[in-house]
């Protein structure tokens, strides 16, 4: 961010990447059971159920199902103590990735849950060893909820998974559309459940469509032992600003050392959650004598890293004069200053350009305009902020590799340094995404530039090496 001209000294610099991202719709296998043959059977294609052997969970064909011929029935196992039935399924899952799901359910008025009976769907993201790192369910089908109108019968309603829970003691912690894989996960696991009750009620559930849709690419680390060890998937309820245990804001309009016009506030007008994203929002508006205004949040004294392969997913804004920023500073830099620090770039862009984005260094002996770096773009010449791409850096001992979507376009060493000057990126250094308008190197807003303008961030992630498993977690269903 302290940038006028660019210095493109390094290896692969000013590189054309061809980018394709994929993302997978429903990946559960026989969401519909209509791979299932017609008539009872408790063997479903892509499904593993549980209950009582003697059939309680099985495949049902006629006019109920909701779409195509067949649907899934499950009712209670009738133990006279506390039982579960029903079918699962697992997926295989990294560490960062984010889901949506959903399913359909339906009861007959002739044969409704009754008692203490309750059904629901739940997606779980589990370890190695099938321990419960994350756990999602929908709203619980029950008598409550009949009596209630919020499960009417003899129709079909739609169950989306949005309530999180803490998968030790059951108890909902958040509401969110947007599942997400911690750290550890291997698997996520889609299960429709059945808890019959200690009384022997009755009363049955029929499924149908049901939906595990991947809403993020999975993870792209290097290969070799890394492993998540941080992330913001910025999941919490719509309007609200950004988590306080990992961010934190910097505000003023100073010019920040670069004549920038905005003034950076705290307000969730210019820095808030929308849809599973952040949103940092630059605006022309008159505030504290400024004309725009911004944000700037960064993650100095709460985190920072030495090393690892740091990614944002995000899509940036456009414009004359618009420059957003995705970068790293010394943790040092009160006591050494900047740029005894060190900055490194991730992502820069400057709204005047926009088919390039910039990956720099910053050093003593190598900053401002003299920053090493180098530009990448796209092919035909498309613009970045048409879309969303992870922006990407892999941080070594001795190396800083830049990547978009998983294609590197530039790297940096000590050799790449110039004579005489100082290799700084072998401490701490903590994370900041800001929305610049204005400045040396974008110049100003004019009459083409349109505000607001956004920077939408879907998540940032830390990946390490070597770090040691987490430890083992009790397996628990339900409680």
């Amino acid at each position: 961010m302290n940038n006028t001209v660019r210095n493109t000294l390094g290896i692969c610099a000013g590189l054309t990447l061809a980018v394709a991202t994929a993302l997978a719709d429903n990946v559960l296998t026989n969401p519909g059971f209509e791979s299932d043959a017609p008539g009872q059977s408790q063997n479903l294609v892509g499904w593993t159920w549980y209950g009582q052997s003697w059939g309680n969970t099985f495949n049902e064909t006629g006019a109920e199902a909701r779409s195509g011929n067949n649907y899934f029935k499950v009712f209670p196992g009738f133990t006279k103590s506390i039982n579960y039935s029903g079918i699962q399924q697992d997926y295989p899952a990294a560490p960062g990735t984010t889901y949506t799901a959903e399913g359909w359910a339906k009861m007959i008025s002739s044969d409704s849950l009754t008692g203490s009976n309750v059904a629901w769907i739940e997606v779980s993201f589990r370890d190695a060893h099938a321990n419960q790192l994350a756990l999602y369910r929908s709203s619980l089908i029950n008598t409550n909820a009949i009596l209630a109108g919020t499960f009417p019968k003899d129709t079909w309603v739609s169950l989306p998974i949005t309530n999180q829970y803490d998968p030790n003691n059951y108890t909902v912690t958040n509401t969110t559309t947007m599942l997400v894989a911690p750290p550890g996960t291997t698997v996520a696991r889609y299960q429709v459940v059945l808890q019959g009750d200690v009384a022997g009620s009755t009363g049955s559930v029929y499924f149908d469509d049901l939906t595990l849709n991947l809403t993020s690419p999975a993870a792209t680390a290097p290969a070799g032992d890394w492993r998540l060890v941080w992330s913001d998937e910025f999941n919490q309820p719509d309007g609200s600003a950004p988590d306080a245990t990992k961010w934190s804001y910097e505000t003023g309009g100073n010019g920040w050392g670069n004549h920038e016009l905005e003034y950076y506030t705290s307000r969730t007008n210019n820095a808030r959650i929308e849809a599973g994203k952040l949103v940092i929002e630059a605006r022309e508006e008159s505030f504290s004598g400024k004309n725009y205004t911004s944000a700037r949040l960064l993650t100095k004294g709460k985190h920072a890293w030495t090393y690892g392969r740091i990614e944002a997913r995000m899509k940036i804004p456009h414009g004359q004069g618009i420059w957003p920023a995705f970068w790293m500073l010394g943790a040092n830099i009160a006591s050494t200053s900047w740029p005894t620090c060190g900055e490194i770039d991730i992502m820069e862009n400057i709204g005047r350009e926009p088919g390039l984005i910039h990956g720099t260094v910053h050093g003593p002996g190598y900053s401002g305009s003299g920053g090493i770096g180098g530009p990448a773009s796209l092919p035909g010449g498309s613009a970045f902020a048409d879309d969303f791409h992870v922006y990407s850096i892999e941080w070594e001992t001795n190396r800083i590799r830049w990547s978009v979507d998983g294609q590197p376009y530039f790297t940096v060493t000590p050799a790449s340094l110039p004579p005489g000057t100082k290799w700084v990126y072998n401490q701490p250094q903590f994370m900041l995404l800001n929305l610049a308008v204005g400045g040396a190197w974008p110049g100003n807003p004019n009459a083409t530039t349109i505000l607001p303008q956004r920077m939408v961030v879907d998540y940032v992630r830390v990946y390490q090496k070597s770090v040691p498993p987490l430890p083992a977690q009790n397996l628990r269903i339900s409680n």
